[in-house]
């Protein structure tokens, strides 16, 4: 047994018993020092060094129910001052029990057109872009209403993993994926970016394939039967059901209820407030906007 738990159980029998043996008594016969108890005694009448970072962590997770300890970390380094390491965080975290459990990934739901003709994969499982609206990624989810299902079809800008645009509908055809790509090239005027998804008959179709050819987009697609080809896409829908749709029963609740929650947590907090850790930390549309701060800067 450890020596502090010793010291622990000395201290609870002097507050039980305090008359019935001494502290030189007990250290004896449990082969512990009895200076070394003193000491241990004096640091439990401490206030905890780490109580002030312990609240704000604790404040943060109170706010951010899902951040782990990393995502505690930058939010504590970006817009706290905090100045120590990650360790110390993680080490708190584990103490205090605050670690998450494994993340989820949801899976896509698209069927693919067997006599549709594929795009060759350009993207090969490399979702980084130098600039913004170089690589769009692009699919499909459904969630579970009152009213049936609702589909969101959602596109996604890889450098700064921000969700340029989305729409949702009680279908899943190709209309649906058209939409959504037309409201992110409203929002980012754009052009000649490659556009990735999987196989299915919504980004196979005519429909759809002369839609990016009208933005001169470069459809890319993924490989059969090969999830993480689209995986950044997918990590996005798994964020939305764990951080947002799974925390409530979305069966019982109507269709818009539930289309006006996604749209919260997407334009709400996901695209301005959500720690991104491969962008720093920054949330999405700030790295973008601090991205086009540097270029007014260099052009000025």
């Amino acid at each position: 047994m450890a020596a502090r738990e010793l010291f622990r159980f000395i201290r609870v029998q002097k507050i039980k018993e305090p008359t019935k043996h001494s502290i030189k008594e007990f250290c004896k016969v449990l082969k512990v020092s009895e200076a070394g108890y003193y000491k241990w005694l004096r640091l439990q009448n401490r206030p905890y060094k780490y109580n002030d970072l312990l609240a704000k962590i604790l404040e943060i997770r109170a706010e951010n129910p899902d951040y782990g300890p990393y995502r505690i970390y930058l939010e504590l380094k970006l817009f706290h001052n905090y100045t120590q390491s990650y360790y110390l965080i993680l080490k708190l975290c584990k103490e205090h029990k605050l670690r998450l459990k494994k993340k989820f990934y949801a899976k896509g739901i698209t069927k693919a057109d067997p006599s549709a003709q594929a795009s060759e994969n350009l993207i090969q499982q490399d979702f980084s872009a130098s600039l913004p609206n170089q690589k769009w990624l692009g699919d499909i989810t459904e969630i579970p209403t009152s009213d049936g299902k609702l589909y969101l079809a959602a596109i996604l800008d890889c450098f700064d993993g921000s969700i340029v645009g989305f729409k949702m509908a009680d279908n899943m055809r190709a209309e649906l994926c058209v939409d959504a790509f037309l409201s992110a090239v409203k929002k980012y005027p754009a052009t000649g970016m490659i556009f990735h998804s999987d196989r299915g008959s919504q980004y196979t179709s005519k429909l759809y394939r002369e839609t990016l050819a009208r933005y001169e987009a470069v459809q890319s697609m993924s490989n059969t039967g090969k999830c993480f080809d689209n995986a950044r896409m997918e990590s996005f829908f798994a964020t939305l059901k764990k951080e947002k749709i799974y925390k409530y029963k979305t069966e019982t609740m109507s269709m818009n209820v539930v289309k006006s929650m996604i749209f919260r947590f997407i334009e709400v907090y996901y695209n301005r407030k959500r720690i991104y850790t491969t962008n720093d930390g920054y949330p999405p549309l700030i790295k973008r906007l601090n991205y086009y701060k540097e270029q007014l800067i260099k052009a000025s």
